[in-house]
C-alpha cells in the first residue's frame, strides 16, 4: 500500500515575486544587501589571486583582501539590519 506524505504545503504565488521572497525570506533590500555582500566577496577573492611577487606587497595586499571577505561576510550576515535602522529612522 503506497501512503502519500506531504513534506510541503502548497503556497499560493499568484502575488508574482513578492510571494517568492517572502516565502525564502527576504525583502527586497535583503536581497540587494545580499547582491552588494556577493560582489563584495568576489572582489576580495579577486584581490587574493593576484598576489604580488615581493612579499611587502603580496602580505599588504593580502591583509586588504581578507579585511575585504571579511567586510563581505559581515554584510551578508547582517548587512538588513544595519540597513533597516537608517531607513526605519524617526525624525
Amino acid at each position: 500500500m503506497s501512503k502519500f506524505f506531504t513534506f510541503a504545503k502548497g503556497t499560493d504565488m499568484s502575488g508574482g515575486f513578492k510571494d517568492f521572497f517572502d516565502t525564502i525570506g527576504l525583502t527586497a533590500g535583503g536581497l540587494v544587501t545580499k547582491g552588494i555582500a556577493a560582489v563584495v566577496a568576489i572582489i576580495a577573492v579577486r584581490m587574493l589571486f593576484t598576489l604580488h611577487n615581493d612579499p611587502k606587497g603580496a602580505l599588504r595586499k593580502g591583509t586588504t583582501a581578507v579585511g575585504t571577505l571579511f567586510v563581505a561576510v559581515v554584510l551578508a550576515l547582517y548587512g538588513d539590519t544595519l540597513f533597516s535602522t537608517v531607513t526605519n529612522a524617526k525624525g
